[in-house]
């Protein structure tokens, strides 16, 4: 609403501000390394303290916060001003983009595997038979191998015991 750019990438990424920088969170090219100027954080043993982009080696699906324990209490992000209606439009491509791709109309913690170093965590899952999988109420998605969806009552014991399943099988078949 503001036309500011930069963001659009994350419309959809479900979660917060602070679980998306503490992952790097990212979809569609672009991350939160891209547009994270700062953080105010709280460290164990040091309480609350201001980190600047530099600091919080952000990459891959990861920041400083995975190894210290640390909590993202508020970010500054580094936004451009932009064209309000080329935002509206790019937003509305990648949630067309998600809705045709992804398995949306089941709850879910979105993407759940890292993406290997060459090709893509969904193929390999899929290429070890394992779409449609299930643990309890946890389910490996039949739209898309990369999510794990509550296909109805799962528990955080059945998505746990699925995804380390998958990581598995996939581990051992190729």
């Amino acid at each position: 609403r503001a036309g500011l750019t930069g963001l659009e990438f994350a419309h959809g990424i479900p979660g917060s501000l602070g679980g998306g920088v503490r992952m790097n969170a990212g979809a569609y090219g672009g991350e939160m390394c891209q547009v994270v100027a700062a953080v105010q954080a709280w460290l164990p043993g040091q309480g609350a303290a201001r980190l600047e982009g530099a600091e919080l080696d952000l990459r891959y699906r990861h920041s400083i916060f995975m190894e210290n324990g640390g909590v993202v209490l508020s970010a500054w992000l580094s936004l451009e001003p932009g064209n309000g209606a080329a935002i509206r439009e790019k937003m509305e491509d990648l949630a067309r983009r998600r809705r045709e791709k992804q398995p949306l109309e089941l709850p879910s913690g979105g993407s759940t595997f890292k993406r290997p170093a060459e090709g893509y965590a969904a193929a390999l899952i899929e290429q070890c038979g394992l779409k449609g999988l299930s643990v309890g109420g946890a389910q490996v998605s039949a739209k898309h191998a990369g999510f794990v969806v509550n296909a109805g009552g799962a528990s955080c014991a059945d998505v746990r015991a699925l995804i380390a399943l998958v990581q598995r099988r996939v581990q051992e078949e190729t």
